[in-house]
């Protein structure tokens, strides 16, 4: 039987240990909606701290600013509908 292995962030990449997708992918995104289920507030300001560090570790390693879109990658997805 397949073990579930959690879709985790590689760092400084950000990219999904995984699937190779761009973190959070969207098994991450799931398991983290569930994980918040009653705690959107946390899952934000979780997300926001995770955005902050991405934006850091992706200029140090690309040598340039911040890629566009980490609102919509990190945030945008999570605000209550």
């Amino acid at each position: 039987m397949p073990r579930y292995r959690p879709h985790v962030a590689a760092r400084p990449s950000w990219r999904c240990r995984v699937c190779g997708a761009a973190w959070p992918c969207s098994p991450a995104r799931l398991a983290l909606l569930g994980e918040y289920r009653e705690n959107r507030t946390g899952l934000l300001i979780y997300l926001a701290t995770l955005m902050y560090e991405a934006g850091t570790d992706l200029v140090e390693i690309n040598g340039q600013a911040a890629p566009e879109g980490l609102t919509d990658r990190f945030l945008t997805w999570a605000r209550a509908r």
